[in-house]
């Protein structure tokens, strides 16, 4: 019976969604254009589950690069309204659009003379009547079998909310370097805004050797780097391979005398680089995919600058 009962509240909830889609019109058109424009900031404000989705709404907005602050209308009608101003859109969320507390805010933000858009499910409410744009969120039932906890209707003002902050995300031409500005925090803020320069490894860290010399002097620089890996240039310094633990395992199976080896005939010729403005999230791509654990950072004329282990990319949280 819950199985079946999950079932339905789902299937109730999915054509709720469904069925805005057959709803935007050039109403939703003009509400993204009036957000994109707007001088002040988008103001969201709604009463009771209504209420908490806006909370959610207004999060994305400014995490999109779109001021935007929650206003809690029981608040509003005390005192807060003096935070609204002329410059600013009033995005309201009601299913009825007949909230007494809702109701109450509308002649005032009318004064104050900012822009209304509304989020209703109702569209001869007080609310539709007195807004610049009205959205359509009506739901046929409500996915609750008594018919009285906001369930659809709540799904329905959740999904056009997020409707027009990606609607507003792409005529805005948002780009990743900016999304990533407002999310400096978490995983997200590192994949986003950490780059190869700022965790590389550089100077006695990061060993480099010339093509000639000897494979015992190459392990010493290792060693004294404490890294896993050796650079090697030829004599114009450009970046020719690198020689890994992995080269020295795979070397050592088969000649006793390696140590003795020049180092540019066991090295890995042209293995993978990247450079330093590079974002560290594209560093560990290349090492996940090519399964190596350490790369070289170079230069525009391809001369080491650093080295990048995979143990800098888990230190800095990204693995």
């Amino acid at each position: 019976m819950s199985i079946e009962r999950a079932k339905e509240v789902l299937r109730i909830e999915s054509e709720a969604i469904s069925s805005l889609t057959k709803r935007l019109d050039h109403n939703f058109q003009k509400a993204v254009d009036m957000l994109c424009s707007c001088r002040g900031r988008i103001v969201v404000t709604g009463m009771g589950k209504g209420g908490i989705i806006g909370r959610k709404i207004s999060a994305t907005l400014s995490s999109i690069g779109s001021p935007s602050l929650w206003l809690h209308p029981a608040e509003a009608i005390h005192g807060d309204l003096g935070r609204v101003i002329s410059e600013d859109v009033v995005l309201v969320i009601s299913n009825s659009g007949e909230t007494e507390e809702i109701v109450k805010l509308l002649p005032t933000i009318k004064n104050i003379g900012a822009s209304l858009i509304a989020l209703t499910g109702n569209l001869k409410s007080v609310l539709a009547k007195n807004s610049d744009i009205v959205l359509d969120i009506s739901v046929e039932e409500e996915a609750c079998p008594l018919g009285l906890v906001p369930t659809a209707s709540t799904t329905a003002m959740l999904a056009m909310g997020d409707a027009l902050a990606i609607a507003v995300l792409e005529k805005k031409g948002l780009k990743k370097e900016e999304f990533a500005f407002y999310h400096p925090g978490g995983n997200l803020g590192r994949r986003l805004l950490l780059k190869v320069k700022d965790i590389m490894r550089k100077d006695e860290a990061s060993p480099v050797v010339k093509e000639d010399v000897l494979v015992k002097d190459a392990l010493l620089a290792i060693t004294s780097a404490r890294a896993g890996s050796v650079s090697v240039i030829n004599k114009k310094g450009i970046l020719t391979g690198i020689f890994t633990d992995g080269d020295l395992r795979r070397h050592l199976e088969n000649d006793p005398n390696l140590s003795m080896r020049k180092i540019e005939k066991v090295m890995t010729k042209n293995p993978a680089v990247i450079e330093a403005e590079k974002l560290a999230a594209e560093a560990l791509t290349i090492l996940q995919s090519k399964k190596i654990d350490e790369i070289p950072v170079v230069d525009d004329e391809g001369r080491p600058v650093g080295l990048l282990d995979v143990q800098d990319l888990l230190k800095a949280g990204l693995v």
